[in-house]
């Protein structure tokens, strides 16, 4: 198989941990006999600096040529001032709602060998957790009509009845592949947005028969995924709520730098990254954790490269080094082995 890679590393640690990625897919070429090519891209903080614009048209045009996108992570505290209409954040939202990346996958997997990390109860998670957000990712009130003046402001929550459909249909069909459950989560009690997501879930349930579907208030799943995770599998939802409880179900699971996400478009094209920040006071400095970077390239080589043999053995690879106690310092404890980001990419490499 042949395939051209779109990299943005973005900003801070962006960088370093893309360019573990990249050392972890070379190695799955040689070991399968496929080839991968890339092209670097600027993004975030770092295209402001170059070119006054947090999405440059050479880099969206490259993105939209490729086969798929391994983004590092943008912003910074170096941009925070700077108006909201050229903030590095809208290279994010550029690069989804132009090339239709509707559909945010957001695992949330408590890996036995760090359940320690986990902030709630043992009884709790039991053992272990594997939750699957499905956030709408292009619709909603981040893309919907907003404005200001002296008094007020406002923003606006819209959906389309085929946005929903979409998104709705990605849940059920991940769902059929996991342990066939689906939670809805709305605020259909007080939401007219809402109240359209509830029906169009109802009317799409009796085509996928073999799963079973629930609602839920997004102010109660929000509580219900600290009271009782394990009840949750694949959780469906809108824009913004999906960007809060996909956040709180990272949490859950002890480091943001174990986790994954992928965005999707409806011919499977995505773009992948990790959940956490740039964090720019560690960038450069060899301590940055790069394996939810590297859990990324093995959500793409499934998910946009139906190469399933070849992300089990990323995740395989990731899981051996762990269970030989290596650690970057976010995951770090007494009796480990503390690895720098060079090193546990080196490591994970090796393991494949």
């Amino acid at each position: 198989m042949k395939k051209h890679i779109a990299l943005v590393p973005g900003d801070g640690i962006g960088v370093d941990i893309v360019g573990e990625a990249v050392k972890v897919l070379d190695r799955i070429q040689e070991k399968f006999g496929h080839e991968f090519t890339y092209s670097t891209y600027l993004a975030g903080g770092c295209a402001i600096d170059a070119t006054g614009k947090p999405l440059p048209e050479e880099t969206l045009k490259g993105c939209a040529e490729s086969d798929s996108i391994i983004l590092g992570a943008v912003g910074g505290p170096k941009w925070d001032k700077l108006p909201s209409e050229i903030r590095p954040e809208k290279a994010l939202l550029g690069l989804r709602g132009e090339l239709g990346l509707f559909c945010n996958l957001r695992p949330a997997i408590i890996y036995k060998q760090l359940s320690e990390a986990c902030p709630l109860k043992p009884e709790i998670v039991g053992d272990g957790l594997d939750i699957m957000v499905v956030r709408e990712l292009t619709g909603g009130i981040y893309f919907g009509e907003r404005g200001r003046d002296e008094n007020s402001a406002y923003d606006t929550m819209r959906y389309t009845v085929a946005e929903i459909e979409r998104i709705v249909r990605k849940g059920f069909e991940i769902a059929q592949k996991r342990t066939k459950r689906m939670c809805s989560v709305d605020k259909a009690n007080i939401l007219n947005s809402s109240q359209l997501w509830r029906e169009i879930v109802e009317r799409l349930a009796p085509e996928y028969p073999d799963v079973s579907v629930s609602h839920l208030y997004v102010d109660n799943a929000a509580m219900q995924l600290i009271r009782n995770p394990r009840q949750f599998d694949v959780i469906v939802t809108g824009n913004l709520f999906g960007d809060i409880l996909s956040d709180e179900a990272s949490q859950i699971t002890g480091s943001i730098g174990m986790l994954p996400s992928a965005s999707l478009r409806e011919d499977s094209f995505g773009m992948y990254e990790p959940i956490h920040g740039s964090a720019p006071d560690i960038a450069g400095k060899n301590i940055a954790n790069p394996i939810a970077t590297i859990l990324s390239v093995g959500m793409m080589l499934r998910y946009t490269f139906g190469l399933t043999a070849e992300a089990d053995a990323v995740e395989e690879a990731v899981s051996k080094v762990l269970d030989a106690s290596y650690r970057t310092a976010d995951i770090y404890s007494e009796g480990m082995k503390l690895v720098g980001t060079k090193e546990m990419g080196d490591l994970i490499a090796q393991a494949l």
